[in-house]
């Protein structure tokens, strides 16, 4: 975990003097940014920094508490996501270590949105509702304590305040209605005092330096994995934290329901986000939720393995569970609004229309699949990602999701999810991967390293097989992937698979083709998330949607450096999709999104290995 590190007092020297040589603090955290993250910060974050931070830092001193930590941008465990500010210091009551997660907000005047108590809108900004301050720092607390080892069974050392240092008490009156804990607190210029007085009743004026080590050095536990926690979240009680836009997301699809039930109208929501920025744990928070109320819901996506791994795992035991998870094409005859949300996960993988060569005559139709969709509930509800569309006929994107709603007049919310995840929280690993395969302007650049991720190439495939079975060996999840560039063969009679992959003298199957599995080998719906995974090589169709620790991708014959830039050779793929009816422009991009979504499944490194020896040796000189 990173942070820009300042004790109270040495930070508002820094903020008044330019005690960093030829630097303002702005320029400071800046920097700092780019060296441990590669991330370079707007000018608005800038000027963020230059009018926040100092009135902090002034506020502590002015306490007493000079000496009190401030951990500024402080990167959540596995995410990429920052708080504001964590102050670190000695707990005036206990002794132990005291952490206070602080969001800053420059909000002069701000209500709640539609009288719903977890949206507000903010005078003169743009861009609709924001998640409700309070909210924004509970959800930081709690990932905090959920992730960081040295909090492990002491979660009250960790709380949370909203301070809107420039609002008047009278300009925000509204936003105290969700002030409960004491991780939802708020304070107000006007509240200037009894802030202080807070700081005072948190700290002992006691140097902060060795919580603060503790914070930043502490082991990270797991993450939550997302199937092994699907069935409680869904027939008991939400078990995930929902950080940011996440949370704005799940409580702008909640606020549209009640909208729209008591208007007797219809409203669209459509959620983007990369790999593991969150969309299906929005899914499944929304799915459990609305469940809870009573609510009429469905799950559907177009991913096989998605959907029965979902109702496999989620939906064990419970005929009804499984019920609630559908295909995107089930809605061919459903009734207009007979739902009150309908959550289409992975809608990159929406279709032009939903038949197919197995359509009975009697149901044929040329309506279009997303239009069903959105017939279906009163608040569809659209996840994706369109850098995830890896199949011919695949055409869910925002631009058609929302021209399709507005032309029927629905109001449409559109939230970008900004937080990358599944990657350790490295959206520099996910920028790098964009620019590797030209889906971004510019060229391949060098991996330069990130803390929270780890990228390595592999000399040989046996080298390759050896370092991800040692992580495996040490209780991680891990799965080894590759381009459709080898044929796919059917078992044998005897049970066993055939060693389809080759390289060179190494050979593993590919994972299971069918339902049922075969010998120790999962079957292919569950091949990312059962044991005996590991045995067989996953392609792009069951990986999808699925997520582990450590990822192996290999690089087939149909993506190749030549010339310093990734080509794609259509004729190497042996995936029956782009053998027909697509152009070699459509192909191109398939192959590409392909590799996209393979390299992003890992979320805590990869490691790579390409056939093409001309590739194998441009990447040596990519990754060190």
């Amino acid at each position: 975990m990173t942070a820009f590190r300042h004790s109270a007092e040495s930070l508002a020297k820094l903020a008044t003097d330019g005690s960093v040589p030829e630097m303002r603090l702005s320029e400071a955290i800046a920097e700092h940014l780019r060296r441990t993250a590669r991330i370079n910060p707007s000018p608005a974050e800038r000027r963020s920094w230059d009018r926040s931070l100092p009135v902090l830092a002034r506020d502590l001193v002015d306490a007493g508490l000079s000496g009190v930590e401030m951990l500024v941008e402080y990167q959540l465990p596995l995410t990429s996501k920052r708080a504001d500010v964590v102050l670190a210091g000695v707990d005036r009551r206990t002794g132990g270590d005291a952490y206070v997660v602080v969001e800053l907000k420059q909000w002069s005047q701000a209500e709640l949105f539609e009288e719903d108590p977890e949206l507000v809108l903010v005078a003169g900004s743009p861009g609709g509702p924001r998640l409700h301050p309070a909210l924004q720092v509970q959800g930081y607390c709690e990932h905090i304590a959920d992730f960081v080892g040295a909090l492990d069974g002491k979660s009250t050392a960790i709380r949370g305040v909203a301070y809107l240092h420039t609002a008047a008490d009278l300009d925000v009156d509204d936003l105290y209605v969700r002030v409960q804990d004491e991780r939802t607190r708020l304070f107000t210029k006007t509240r200037r005092g009894a802030f202080l007085d807070y700081l005072r009743e948190q700290f002992a004026p006691r140097p902060g330096a060795d919580a603060a080590d503790r914070l930043l050095t502490s082991a990270i536990r797991p993450s939550k994995q997302l199937l092994k926690l699907a069935a409680k979240e869904i027939k008991d009680r939400e078990q995930f934290v929902l950080l940011a836009e996440q949370r704005l997301a799940y409580e702008i699809v909640l606020n549209a329901v009640k909208r729209a039930r008591k208007a007797d109208s219809k409203e669209v929501v459509i959620v983007t986000g990369g790999p593991g920025s969150g969309k299906s744990v929005i899914a499944l928070s929304l799915l459990g939720e609305l469940s809870r109320q009573g609510r009429a819901v469905l799950h559907a996506t177009g991913s096989r393995s998605f959907t029965e791994t979902m109702r496999r795992v989620a939906g064990k035991g419970s005929s009804k569970v499984k019920g609630l998870f559908k295909y995107f094409n089930s809605f061919t005859q459903a009734e207009r609004n007979d739902l009150d949300v309908l959550i289409c996960d992975e809608a990159h993988r929406i279709r032009e229309t939903s038949q197919n060569r197995y359509t009975p005559a009697r149901l044929r139709s040329d309506r279009r699949q997303v239009d069903e969709l959105i017939d279906a509930a009163r608040v569809p509800v659209f996840l994706l990602d369109e850098h995830q569309v890896v199949r011919p006929g695949e055409m869910g994107t925002v631009a058609e999701i929302r021209d399709r709603a507005t032309a029927r007049g629905f109001r449409v919310h559109e939230i970008s999810l900004d937080g990358q995840f599944r990657c350790g929280g490295s959206r520099a690993y996910e920028e790098w991967v964009l620019r590797l395969l030209g889906l971004r302007g510019d060229a391949p650049a060098p991996w330069l390293g990130d803390d929270h991720f780890t990228v390595s190439l592999a000399e040989s495939p046996q080298e390759f097989d050896a370092l991800l079975r040692s992580k495996l060996d040490k209780g991680y999840s891990a799965r080894m992937t590759a381009g459709f560039c080898w044929p796919w063969s059917d078992p044998r009679k005897d049970d066993t698979l055939v060693q389809d992959v080759r390289i060179g003298d190494w050979s593993r199957p590919w994972n299971v083709k069918g339902e049922r599995a075969v010998g120790d080998a999962p079957a292919s719906a569950l091949w990312a998330t059962q044991d005996g995974g590991f045995e067989q090589v996953g392609c792009v169709y069951t990986a999808q949607g699925f997520e582990y620790d450590w990822n192996g991708v290999i690089l087939g014959p149909d993506l190749v450096i030549r010339n310093g830039r990734f080509i794609t050779i259509r004729k190497a793929s042996k995936d029956p999709a782009l053998t027909r009816g697509t152009t070699d422009e459509q192909a191109d991009r398939l192959i590409r999104n392909t590799y996209k979504v393979l390299m992003t499944r890992g979320m805590a490194g990869t490691v790579f290995l390409s056939c093409d020896q001309e590739t194998q040796t441009f990447l040596e000189g990519l990754i060190r």
